[in-house]
């Protein structure tokens, strides 16, 4: 029998302090009922003796501490889970918003998950093609992998990952893959276009939203990349589906932790971020990967915006330990109008090496981007030095690789949010781009690819 306590005696910010209170457990789902009979969710963040420290969803402005009642409902937060959630669009806390009809769920599910047993993992090694060919050809993505996009106030993140719900496909495995999308704390336009973008592109059809915008309240930006992944886990290992997640913007949701953090009157962290920051963002990345001898798969991408473009501050770097390599999105480029702006010397995807070559993409994957990264890189160095000594100081190769960077941003780089490339349609053009090198700097590649990728097709 559940038991209704008026014995509410502070409330701060998104918390309230109930005393008196039985049995009751961390994390448990309590019904709070106002005055005006109107009631909000919350959840139970702190035990201590008689006394439990509440955690309100939808915010405590309008309660009177003596005609408030709570309940404790004796289970954790639950998603109700469905098949026919792909194609919806929910807010952060599982509701349609759509103007659909209520998900009948199959099932009820804790939105905390239950951690994967690390001798169950198995290793990521397959590709996963975006049709952006600075990810496909040189920061492959692989299904079961972790890697975020590194992002700065104002660069178009959100278009970049728009482009790779509507792109983003298995090769090979038919009509078994999902998006799973959240979004924290955007605002009404960014919503918008995402759900404009996603039904006009029909990517809706293969798509689960869960969207939290800024005016919502800050705890709910909390639960909603709970509610994403937990949507994800029943895809993939109820339906064996492979799911991708994308998570935007992860900086919204560490705001969100340290505002609540705040409240709670907890010692602040590095730049007075909660000290578990680490440990809450591992929860989130971890519940990616693949178990063994379970065809379904989840593929995280976490967008978030390093606040005044340092990579160092706590959010990027944390992710940075977790994750397997990030994507950087440049603001020099994006002022040069290169889109998407994907600065690919600081980007880095660690398992790429496990999920190109034969049978996976093609057999000249590695040698043609190992050779792209040196030849870029070496292009940047002569195009520094030019500015400094001039260009007659550079030898003819200096000035070939400087061509074959200036080349590379505006045919590689450079492909707009639109154009969807197949990954031999990828490392076709880096061939073509190579053909401004002399053969003699070709030093990465094999004789044997150059023979067949590169002159037979001259």
């Amino acid at each position: 029998m559940l038991k209704d306590y008026r014995s509410v005696t502070e409330v701060v910010g998104p918390l309230m302090i109930v005393e008196g209170v039985e049995d009751v457990k961390y994390e448990e789902l309590v019904e709070v009922q106002m005055q005006n009979g109107e009631k909000r969710r919350g959840r139970v963040l702190e035990i201590n003796g008689d006394r439990a420290m509440v955690q309100l969803f939808e915010g405590s402005s309008g309660i009177n501490l003596r005609d408030t009642t709570v309940r404790f409902l004796g289970k954790p937060l639950e998603l109700g889970v469905s098949a026919d959630m792909i194609g919806r669009v929910f807010d952060g806390l599982g509701t349609p918003i759509d103007g659909g009809p209520t998900i009948i769920p199959e099932k009820r599910l804790d939105i905390n998950g239950s951690p994967i047993n690390p001798a169950s993992r198995d290793y990521p090694e397959e590709f996963i093609q975006t049709g952006i060919s600075c990810i496909d050809g040189l920061n492959t993505l692989v299904r079961g992998q972790k890697l975020p996009i590194f992002s700065g106030s104002g660069l178009p993140h959100n278009n970049v990952a728009a482009q790779i719900a509507r792109q983003a496909r298995v090769l090979g495995q038919g009509d078994k893959f999902a998006v799973v999308f959240a979004a924290m704390g955007i605002t009404f336009e960014e919503a918008q276009f995402f759900i404009d973008d996603f039904n006009e592109t029909g990517a809706i059809d293969r798509a689960v939203l869960f969207m939290n915008l800024a005016n919502d309240p800050a705890i709910e930006r909390i639960a909603t990349p709970r509610m994403a992944l937990t949507c994800a886990e029943y895809l993939a290992f109820t339906q064996g589906m492979h799911v991708l997640v994308i998570l935007t913007d992860l900086t919204n949701y560490a705001e969100a932790l340290r505002e609540v953090s705040a409240a709670r009157k907890e010692v602040p962290g590095r730049r007075g971020y909660p000290g578990y920051l680490y440990t809450d963002l591992a929860s989130l990345y971890e519940r990616a990967g693949r178990i063994k001898d379970t065809p379904g798969s989840i593929t995280q991408i976490p967008i978030l915006t390093m606040p005044e473009d340092d990579i160092t501050h706590p959010i990027p770097d944390l992710t940075g330990y977790i994750t397997e390599g990030q994507i950087i999105l440049s603001r020099e480029l994006y002022k040069r109008g290169i889109a998407p702006p994907i600065n690919i010397v600081p980007s880095l995807s660690r398992l790429k090496d496990k999920g190109i070559g034969k049978e996976k993409t093609r057999e000249d994957h590695a040698d043609t981007m190992n050779q792209i990264y040196a030849a870029y890189t070496a292009g940047i160095q002569a195009r520094e030095l030019a500015v400094i000594l001039g260009e007659s100081a550079l030898s003819d190769a200096d000035k070939a690789f400087s061509k074959f960077a200036s080349a590379f941003d505006e045919r590689y780089v450079d492909q707009g949010y639109h154009m969807n490339r197949t990954i031999f349609e990828t490392l076709d053009l880096g061939w073509d781009l190579l053909k401004i090198i002399p053969r003699t700097e070709l030093k990465r590649i094999r004789d044997e690819y150059i023979e067949k990728y590169m002159d037979q097709k001259s």
